[in-house]
């Protein structure tokens, strides 16, 4: 049976007129939401609950535990060989989302169920959009990952378009970069180029995250067939208005470029990488493809690859050549919950997506470093 109270806290600030009503002070309220999200015992702190808390509180604090404990579970466990663990998080309404522990304390969270954008290399979008998640769900799996282990840096690359959940997003990440302990810089808002995420982000004034970009390719029209339904900016327009959110913010831009054989690991891409991002403050990640049954893309070789990067690297481009958390689990953004819920793996016919491939070329040689005016987060 569906239990209303469980949907009345699925935001941050639903929580906090509960707290409010019960008798919470802002010190009341702030020590709560510390210990929610960094998964700690109500005892824990410098002072007891019974001498810290009004007795209103004490009385309202179990039911409100209880409903902030029923927000997400833990469905499924899939641990990787290098270090991280995908976790499939069963939430109250029985939908799923996934999440990733990455090596080195990283968290990777889901803002949406489904995603509308429909990349063509991504098993996320292929339903489209099902819901969104408020932002107390968002918290929620940041919640059972530091049940399990430490978490100092959060970024929204999981499930979803986090630019399609603005305000639910922006909750969270204010959250996170208060009482939830996360410093600022590693607080990573990812999105595929929309206008209105570059606006909301200027008008960040508490908590100012820094910014992913999915790139992907330098070619305006290879981005609208590989991102059907991504804002219709170029990628010089994409970059202009991360550099200068990079300069406001202090933080270097993370540039996503997921690396497809044939696609987009050309020579004619590294020059226009190249000529897109000389001079600019950031960081290109390339993540080789997290190869998907059905889905008619490949990844180049670790050789190819690194050769790329290399070449970037010499160019003055600081690149970095970036493993998929989870690859020998099958574990793909999208992947464990479609499994999970027994759903077919759709082939993405070729005509989706005409002349993507283009002729390999010759291999370039690679490396991984940084130039002096970047600082990677």
């Amino acid at each position: 049976m569906h239990n209303p109270r469980v949907s009345s806290l699925l935001r941050i600030p639903d929580l906090q007129h509960r707290l409010r009503e019960a008798g919470a002070g802002p010190l009341h309220e702030h020590r709560i939401l510390r210990l929610w999200s960094h998964a700690l015992p109500r005892e824990s702190g410098r002072r007891l609950p019974s001498t810290f808390f009004p007795a209103s509180l004490l009385a309202a604090l179990p039911g409100i535990e209880a409903e902030l404990a029923a927000l997400a579970r833990v469905h499924t466990v899939h641990a990787g060989a290098d270090g991280s663990e995908r976790l499939l998080v069963a939430l109250a309404d029985c939908q799923t989302v996934e999440s990733v522990l990455l090596p080195r304390h990283g968290l990777c969270v889901s803002s949406q169920i489904g995603c509308a954008v429909g990349c063509g290399f991504c098993m996320t979008g292929r339903d489209g959009l099902l819901r969104q998640l408020g932002s107390a769900e968002i918290i929620a799996q940041v919640a059972l990952a530091r049940a399990r282990r430490p978490v100092r840096k959060v970024v929204f690359m999981g499930m979803g378009e986090p630019a399609h959940n603005l305000d639910n997003v922006m909750e969270a990440i204010d959250l996170l970069g208060t009482a939830g302990g996360i410093g600022h810089k590693n607080i990573v808002f990812s999105t595929v180029g929309d206008p209105r995420a570059f606006e909301r982000l200027h008008g960040q004034q508490r908590v100012r995250p820094a910014l992913a970009l999915s790139l992907h390719t330098t070619k305006a029209e290879l981005r609208r067939r590989l991102l059907p339904r991504a804002p219709r900016l170029t990628p010089e327009e994409l970059v202009e208005a991360c550099e200068r959110y990079a300069r406001a913010s202090g933080y270097p831009t993370q540039y996503q470029w997921t690396l497809l054989e044939g696609v987009n690991d050309g020579d004619d891409e590294i020059e226009g990488l190249v000529r897109l991002l000389s001079g600019k403050y950031g960081v290109l990640n390339m993540i080789p493809f997290n190869a998907v049954d059905g889905v008619d893309f490949s990844r180049p070789s670790r050789e190819r690859c690194a050769a790329i990067a290399r070449r970037l690297h010499e160019r003055g481009i600081l690149t970095k050549l970036r493993y998929s958390a989870g690859q020998d689990v099958a574990g793909g953004c999208g992947q464990l919950r479609a499994r999970a819920a027994e759903l077919p793996v759709v082939t993405l016919q070729r005509d989706r997506a005409p002349s993507l491939r283009q002729q390999p070329s010759r291999a370039a040689t690679s490396a991984i470093a940084r130039p002096a005016s970047a600082d990677a987060p």
